[in-house]
């Protein structure tokens, strides 16, 4: 299993929302064909027929919702 599909398990099982880290998160999203604007502290993520994302770092991780 690759780094990739062990950090979209980790997203899809739910259990570690505070513990996902920003950049991984911002790398994966851009190779799966999303375009970022940064706003802020708002990274806005978007690719056509997609939902649209919107993160913000907190420190190192994602802030959790």
């Amino acid at each position: 299993m690759s780094k990739w599909d062990k950090l979209i398990e980790k997203i899809l099982s739910g259990e570690a929302d505070a513990n996902i880290r920003f950049d991984e998160i911002a790398m994966l999203l851009q190779r799966l064909g999303y375009r970022v604007t940064v706003h802020g502290s708002h990274h806005i993520y978007k690719k056509p027929d997609w939902p649209t994302l919107n993160l913000q770092p907190f420190g190192a991780y994602v802030k959790p919702y």
